[in-house]
């Protein structure tokens, strides 16, 4: 389980509204200097807001700036990356490959690539809308005692 710290901005009846911030991944890859989604995440002092459900618990003990763990399974994260990487790039390849294969010019070619790139694009979105409500590709409360405070 992959485990991330954040801040409670918003108590809801059923569920928490919980910022994080990117760091657990950031320090550790070996790109480092040379990665552009921390060089952004300086830049623009990227935080994340997640949905969180309570699963049960009283909504009453936690408050807003509230420090939490949140963990989402380590399936959740690879199947994901895999979806949303590498289901694009095939449907760019067989469309590229498909209008090649008709004979069709270079410009064509490289429309149908494109064509094939939004349209795997356009799939992965309509997965993630359908699948948004599944409680199994939910981010969970770590934390079964009282929240920590901020000081």
């Amino acid at each position: 389980m992959l485990v991330e710290s954040g801040k409670i901005v918003a108590v809801e009846a059923d569920g928490l509204w919980v910022e994080t911030i990117a760091k657990s991944t950031c320090g550790s890859c070996a790109a480092q200097k040379g990665c552009g989604q921390s060089l952004l995440a300086k830049f623009a002092g990227h935080t994340t807001f997640i949905w969180v459900s309570l699963a049960g618990r009283d909504a009453a003990s936690y408050q807003i700036g509230d420090a939490i763990e949140l963990g989402v399974p380590e399936q959740v994260v690879a199947n994901g990356s895999i979806l949303v990487y590498l289901l694009p790039l095939l449907t760019l390849l067989a469309a590229t490959v498909s209008a090649h294969q008709f004979g069709t010019g270079e410009g064509w070619t490289t429309i149908a690539g494109l064509g094939g790139l939004l349209l795997g694009g356009a799939f992965v979105r309509w997965r993630a809308y359908v699948t948004r409500h599944d409680s199994r590709l939910q981010p969970v409360l770590l934390d079964d005692q009282q929240p920590l405070k901020f000081a």
